[in-house]
C-alpha cells in the first residue's frame, strides 16, 4: 500500500476516534458504538443465558432419573413443562449461546484486533445487532411465562405439532417462540455483514489474505455460510406464523399442505448451522494449539480452503435427517453418500491440527487443554455421526438417546468447550489479568470427565432402543428395566458434578478480574496483532500514530531467521 493510502486511512482512523468515543459512565454500555464493549455484551448475554439452559437441563435430567420428583430449585415437573424445558434447553444453546459467545462476541472482539482496524465498518449497524438480540432473548424467556407456558414442540418445532394450537397447547408461547428465533436470525444477518464487510475493508496496510489468522477466516466463512443458508428458513419460519395466527394450513395436509416441507426448509439451515458454529471453533483451536506448540500451522492454506469445501457440501447433506421421513430411497443413496463425503474435509482439518502439533514445544496450558478436548471430544461425535448419515442404521438409531449423544458429543465440544478455550486464551487480552492456572485446569477436569459421563451411557440407551422425547420411562415397562435406570442416574449424577464445578470457572473469572497478576500486551508471546496493542486495549485499539502494519503470516513460530520463538506481525524484518 502506498505512503499515501496509508495516511489517507491513518486520518480515517483519527476521524472515527473522535466520532466514536461517545456517550460516557454508564450510559456507554448502552449506546456504546466500540466493538469491544459490545463485544463484552453478547458474551455477557451467552454466559446468563447458558446458565439458564444449563438450570432446564439438571431440571429435566433430574425428572428423568427420578420420574415425579420434586426437582430441588423448581418442584414438580409436569408432561407439558418437560416438554418445554427440553424445547427451550435445545433452542438456548444453540441460539442463545454458541452463536453469541463464538460469532458474536469473540468475532466482534477479534476481529477488528487482528486485522488491524479501530473498530467495525458500521459501528451503529453492529450496536443495532446486539439490540434486537437483546430484544430476542428477552421475548423468548417471556414465552416461558405465557399462558399455557413455554412451546414445547422441540427445537426442530415440526409441524403440525407447533402449528396447531389444540396440539402444542401452547398457543401464545409457540408464537413468541418463533417470532424470537426470527429477531436472532435478524440480528446475526446484520452481524454478518459487519464482519464480512470489516475484513474486506479495513485491513491493515500489508495485511493480505493469507496473512489474515484463520480464527478470523472462519468467523467470516461461518458468516457466509449462515447468510446463504438462513433465508429458506425464515420464509419457513413466516408461513408457520401464519398457520399458528391465521389458520393458513400451509403445512396442513387436510388444506393441500404439507408438513415434510418444513423439515426440508428447516434442515436445508440446520446442518449448514452446524458449520456455522464448528468453523470458528476450529479456528480457535487452530490459533490456540500453533501457540503452544510454538510451531507454524502445517497448511493454512490447505485449511482455509478445506473450511470453505465444508461450507459448500454442508448445502447437500440436509435430507439424512429424513431418512425416515418418507423420503424417495433413491434420494436416501444420494444423502448418504454426501453424509459421508463431508466428514472427509472435516478429517483433514483435524490432522492439520494434529501435522500442527507433531514436533512442537507443546505446553499444557488451559487454553491448550481446552483445545486437545474440543478435537478429542469432537472427534467421537464425528464417528457416531457415520452410523446416523448410513440410512440403513439411521432406520434403527433414528429418535432414539444414540442420536443425542451424538448430537452433544458435536455440539458441546464446539460451544462449550470452544468457548472455554477462547475466553481463557483471549482472557489476558479481553480484562488485562491472568487467569489462575490452577483453578483453570480443576474446572477443565472437572467439566470434561463429567461430560463424558453423561453422554456415553445415552449412547447404551440408544442402542437400547430408548426412545427420546419420553417424559417418564415408567410409562413404557421395557424401557424402564433397572440397568437403563441406573444409567440415567449416572448421566444425572455427571450432570451434576459438571454444574457444580462451574463454579469453580466463575470463581476463577472473578478472582482473576480482582487480584489477578497483570497480564501485559502479549503474555502468551504470540504472534497476531491483538497482543501489540494494550491490555485491555484503548478506544480505536491503537493510538492514531502507531496503527499497525503487517509484514508476514500469523503463525511464524520458532522461525530459522530469529532468535526469538515468535515473530509478530507488525515487526519488520
Amino acid at each position: 500500500m502506498s505512503d499515501t493510502a496509508v495516511a489517507v486511512q491513518h486520518d480515517e482512523h483519527a476521524a472515527h476516534d473522535d466520532h466514536h468515543h461517545g456517550p460516557q459512565g454508564l450510559l456507554k454500555y448502552i449506546w456504546s458504538t466500540d466493538h469491544k464493549v459490545i463485544a463484552m455484551q453478547y458474551l455477557f448475554t451467552g454466559i446468563f443465558m447458558a446458565v439458564i439452559g444449563g438450570f432446564m437441563a439438571y431440571v429435566f435430567r433430574m425428572q428423568l432419573a427420578f420420574p415425579g420428583i420434586s426437582v430441588p430449585g423448581f418442584g414438580q415437573v409436569s408432561p407439558g413443562e418437560y416438554n418445554a424445558l427440553v424445547t427451550n434447553h435445545g433452542t438456548i444453546m444453540i441460539f442463545w449461546v454458541a452463536m453469541p459467545v463464538l460469532i458474536a462476541a469473540f468475532g466482534n472482539y477479534l476481529i477488528p484486533l487482528m486485522i488491524g482496524a479501530d473498530d467495525m465498518v458500521f459501528p451503529r449497524i453492529n450496536r443495532l445487532s446486539y439490540q434486537i438480540f437483546l430484544i430476542s432473548a428477552l421475548v423468548l424467556l417471556s414465552s416461558l411465562f405465557v399462558q399455557g407456558g413455554g412451546f414445547g414442540g422441540a427445537w426442530t418445532a415440526y409441524p403440525p405439532l407447533s402449528s396447531v394450537a389444540e396440539y402444542n397447547q401452547t398457543q401464545l408461547g409457540s408464537s413468541l417462540w418463533l417470532i424470537a428465533v426470527a429477531l436472532e436470525f435478524v440480528a446475526f444477518l446484520l452481524g454478518g455483514i459487519n464482519f464480512i464487510t470489516t475484513l474486506m475493508n479495513s485491513r491493515a496496510p500489508g495485511m493480505r489474505a493469507y496473512n489474515l489468522p484463520l480464527v478470523a477466516w472462519m468467523i467470516v466463512i461461518a458468516s457466509i455460510l449462515f447468510m446463504l443458508s438462513v433465508g429458506p428458513l425464515i420464509a419457513g419460519a413466516v408461513m408457520l406464523l401464519f398457520d399458528q395466527t391465521l389458520n393458513t394450513g400451509v403445512y396442513d395436509p387436510a388444506r393441500g399442505g404439507d408438513p415434510i416441507l418444513w423439515q426440508h426448509l428447516f434442515w436445508f439451515f440446520g446442518h449448514p448451522e452446524v458449520y456455522v458454529v464448528l468453523l470458528p471453533a476450529i479456528g480457535i483451536t487452530i490459533d490456540i494449539i500453533a501457540t503452544f506448540s510454538r510451531k507454524k500451522v502445517f497448511g493454512y492454506k490447505m485449511m482455509l480452503y478445506t473450511a470453505v469445501a465444508t461450507g459448500v457440501l454442508s448445502f447437500f447433506v440436509w435430507a439424512h435427517h429424513q431418512f425416515v421421513a418418507g423420503i424417495d430411497p433413491r434420494m436416501a443413496n444420494v444423502f448418504t453418500v454426501t453424509t459421508l463425503l463431508i466428514s472427509v474435509p472435516i478429517a483433514e482439518l483435524l490432522f492439520v491440527i494434529i501435522a500442527t502439533l507433531y514436533g512442537g514445544s507443546i505446553r499444557l496450558t488451559t487454553p491448550m487443554l481446552w483445545a486437545l478436548a474440543f478435537m478429542a471430544e469432537f472427534l467421537i461425535g464425528g464417528v457416531t455421526g457415520i452410523f446416523l448419515g448410513a440410512s440403513g442404521a439411521d432406520i434403527y438409531f433414528h429418535d432414539t438417546y444414540f442420536v443425542l449423544a451424538h448430537f452433544h458429543y458435536t455440539f458441546f465440544p464446539i460451544a462449550i468447550i470452544g468457548s472455554f478455550a477462547a475466553f481463557t486464551y483471549w482472557f489476558p487480552k479481553m480484562f488485562g489479568k491472568m487467569m489462575d492456572e490452577r483453578l483453570g485446569k480443576i474446572h477443565f477436569w472437572g467439566t470434561v470427565i463429567p461430560f463424558n459421563f453423561i453422554f456415553i451411557p445415552l449412547f447404551v440407551l440408544g442402542m437400547g432402543g430408548q426412545h427420546r422425547r419420553i417424559y417418564n420411562y415408567q410409562h413404557f415397562p421395557d424401557l424402564a428395566s433397572a440397568e437403563m435406570y441406573n444409567l440415567r442416574e449416572i448421566a444425572t449424577y455427571a450432570l451434576l458434578a459438571m454444574i457444580a464445578f462451574q463454579f469453580v470457572f466463575f470463581f476463577n473469572c472473578i478472582k482473576s478480574w480482582m487480584s489477578g497478576k497483570a497480564a501485559g500486551k502479549n503474555p502468551w508471546q504470540s504472534n497476531t496483532l491483538e497482543w501489540t496493542t494494550e491490555s485491555p486495549p484503548p478506544h480505536g485499539n491503537w493510538p492514531v500514530d502507531e496503527m499497525p502494519n503487517v509484514y508476514r503470516g500469523p503463525y511464524e513460530y520458532a522461525h530459522p531467521d530469529r532468535e526469538e520463538d515468535y515473530w509478530p506481525q507488525n515487526e519488520p524484518s
